[in-house]
């Protein structure tokens, strides 16, 4: 199983799942267009997607769903709030439940309930079948739940919401009452919210850590991979960790994947 993130931030957000020959996209935040480019700059075809499952209907991750699904005629999947919010639900969407696996191909995907200002948002757990290889991917948590916390344990690749300084959201340039937003437990997850995640998390098995949805404001990937290196630097752990770009694909992540040429650091 292998792992790209083909961007990642409030402009747009999207992640390709690859095992053997099932392909899953989690979200759709950028225009078909754009998708179309980014999938072919790795070598795949938009119209080789087995599936797209969606976190939430914020358009950072839904922004692309109705053309795409036009054009690619791509079986939806999100939760049921997911689907009822979206502006035109698409005829080939399936309802799912937090707790409740999903089987595409060779993955299955488990939804895990999360915090945030979303009609009824989750995030994914994902394993291969060949392999048995989980990577877990949860972004825009306002507060890591007891949900969150245990579906990350024992993850192969593990993508998490690193999304903000909280001094430089603070002193930053954003409203008030978008500020208050952003850290509440419905908004986005701190560095060192993050950081005291996967200290918690990290263990002998895990290959990757991978740091998503970064604020271009109030964030800086120099700022999250520093705290998040801090953050778990008595632990024992000695993998590589990564930050995600918004306008640029990094991966693969996962079984034979490589960090080189990455925006990484190895501890």
């Amino acid at each position: 199983m292998r792992l790209w993130v083909l961007g990642s931030g409030s402009k747009g957000n999207a992640l390709l799942v690859e095992c053997a020959d099932t392909r899953v996209l989690i979200d759709a935040g950028f225009s078909a267009r754009r998708l179309a480019e980014r999938l072919r700059g790795i070598g795949v075809t938009p119209e080789s997607i087995d599936a797209l499952v969606l976190t939430h209907e914020h358009s950072d991750h839904v922004a692309g769903v109705e053309t795409a699904v036009k054009r690619w005629r791509w079986p939806v999947y999100g939760t049921a709030g997911t689907l009822a919010a979206l502006a035109r639900r698409p005829a080939s969407a399936t309802p799912v439940r937090a707790g409740q696996s999903l089987t595409i191909g060779t993955l299955t995907l488990e939804p895990v309930r999360t915090s945030h200002d979303a009609a009824e948002p989750v995030g994914y757990v994902a394993t291969s079948s060949c392999s048995g290889m989980r990577a877990a991917v949860v972004t825009d948590l306002g507060v890591v739940t007891p949900e969150v916390a245990a579906a990350v344990q024992r993850a192969d690749v593990l993508v998490l919401e690193s999304n903000h300084d909280e001094v430089m959201l603070r002193d930053g340039p954003y409203p008030w009452h978008l500020k208050r937003r952003v850290a509440s437990e419905h908004g986005h997850l701190s560095n060192a919210a993050a950081g005291r995640l996967a200290s918690d998390t990290v263990h002998r098995g895990l290959q990757q850590l991978v740091l998503a949805h970064l604020s271009e404001t109030n964030n800086t990937p120099a700022v999250a991979l520093e705290a998040m290196a801090a953050s778990i630097r008595k632990t024992r752990w000695r993998g590589a960790i990564a930050a995600a770009p918004q306008h640029g694909v990094i991966g693969p992540f996962g079984d034979a994947a490589s960090v080189a040429g990455q925006l990484a650091l190895a501890l």
